[in-house]
């Protein structure tokens, strides 16, 4: 099936990406990033940022070799070196995205740009060190900028100075399918005529004491890695990090010149409202098709699906009977694969990235692997690219987010319009 929306009088509005960042554990470039995913980069490793303490789950995907001064030396928002790693994280993914955008800054028409940046937890690096300072140490003040610090929002508002969006500016929270929704907010405001242009995504910077002593204590982390779909799997991996893109209107990217590296053809959300933990398969499944139906596309056109596969035994199971239940027969043929077994749980950041790489899947005609995957979970039999990537012409790739509370988010990419 093919897709046959235009843009431009009397069409629908097309959504292009224009430009693309990250700061992960394998990479704090798209370049780098795209690079450990084809090599099967392990970013998982122990935890060396903090004191470990009484803690029994050591391992994480920590970003390596950031140097928020040097990445954020010659900006307009004088603050953002000293804000939270969050948003930290957030600026520079952005700065990346946008220099590949090519936009010129400040945006020109400032009221016709979004920059919707979200954050499942905000700056909790932030809020442990003010009560440790508060509670520990016994000091009678916290950091003048803790309060600034901790917002969740605080990544959109420093990102949208930095480049002088005055549109709507704010972050989405929804655990781990964040991203997804910041993507797909922004997706429809374009579409709408809203907007002309967005600057999405999510970022998340969660590893600190009291953040994996709470997730201890839920019994989803594993203490030897992350390994999707494997019968080994016993949990997830925190992680860190950011994925920006820049979203435009077809017509408006056309415009300027700008290169187009893809299209973004669909978007899907739903929620369980049935258990804060245990996933359903019917929100997944809404989405998907939802997505899907949007994007015009039948399951057999996609190519790779880039699965939620956090790595806990019953998510993996539910998302492989829901991809069976939208895909069909398609579903035997469909190249899936979870690249949190390199890069780890971004958490609300992990849909962004997770979409970067679908689209560099699309754009370089290879899909990333899975990692780990030496004896798979009997009830995970899908082509789950075990462990090697391979080359693959992909025309169109579907992108999963799937979160606590039972929220769902789906995007698909493709090609850049004709």
């Amino acid at each position: 099936m093919t897709n046959s929306k235009v843009s431009g009088s009397g069409g629908t509005r097309r959504v292009v990406v224009t430009g693309m960042g990250v700061v992960t554990p394998i990479g704090n470039s798209v370049a780098e990033f795209w690079s450990g995913l084809k090599e099967g980069k392990r970013g998982i490793g122990k935890i060396a940022g903090f004191d470990l303490e009484d803690l029994y789950i050591h391992i994480g995907g920590e970003v390596k070799n950031f140097d928020a001064t040097q990445r954020l030396g010659n900006i307009k928002d004088r603050t953002l070196p000293l804000a939270d790693r969050f948003s930290q994280y957030a600026g520079v993914a952005a700065i990346e995205a946008v220099a590949q955008s090519g936009l010129q800054t400040p945006v020109a028409d400032p009221y016709r740009a979004a920059c919707i940046i979200g954050s499942g937890a905000g700056g909790l690096g932030t809020i442990e060190n003010a009560y440790r300072d508060l509670f520990i140490k016994k000091k009678r003040a916290t950091n003048p900028l803790t309060l600034l610090r901790i917002i969740g929002s605080s990544a959109a508002a420093h990102v949208g100075i930095e480049f002088g969006v005055r549109g709507p500016t704010f972050g989405t929270v929804s655990a781990c399918a964040t991203a997804s929704h910041s993507i797909g907010l922004t997706y429809q405001f374009i579409k709408s005529g809203a907007v002309d242009l967005g600057i999405c995504g999510a970022s998340e910077a969660v590893l600190n004491y009291g953040t994996m002593k709470a997730w201890q204590a839920l019994r989803v982390l594993s203490a030897q890695g992350c390994f999707p779909f494997a019968k080994k799997r016993n949990g997830t991996v925190l992680a860190e990090g950011a994925g920006i893109l820049v979203l435009e209107e077809h017509g408006h990217a056309r415009a300027r010149g700008a290169t187009i590296i893809a299209e973004l053809l669909g978007f899907g959300m739903s929620s369980d409202a049935r258990d804060m933990v245990n996933p359903d398969i019917e929100g997944p499944k809404y989405a998907m098709r939802q997505a899907l139906d949007e994007a015009r596309l039948a399951p057999s056109d996609i190519g790779y699906l880039n699965a939620h596969g956090t790595a806990t035994a019953v998510n993996d199971v539910n998302e492989t009977r829901a991809i069976k239940a939208v895909f069909g027969a398609a579903a035997n043929d469909l190249a899936i694969s979870s690249t949190k077994s390199m890069h780890g749980h971004l958490l609300g950041a992990g849909g962004a990235v997770e979409a970067i790489a679908s689209i560099k899947a699309i754009t370089e005609g290879f899909v990333p692997p899975t990692i780990g995957l030496d004896d798979p979970d009997p009830e995970c039999d899908l082509d789950y690219v075990p462990n090697a990537g391979r080359n693959k012409k992909v025309s169109y790739a579907m992108s999963n987010s799937f979160a606590f509370g039972g929220l769902n988010a789906v995007l698909i990419f493709g090609p850049p319009p004709a």
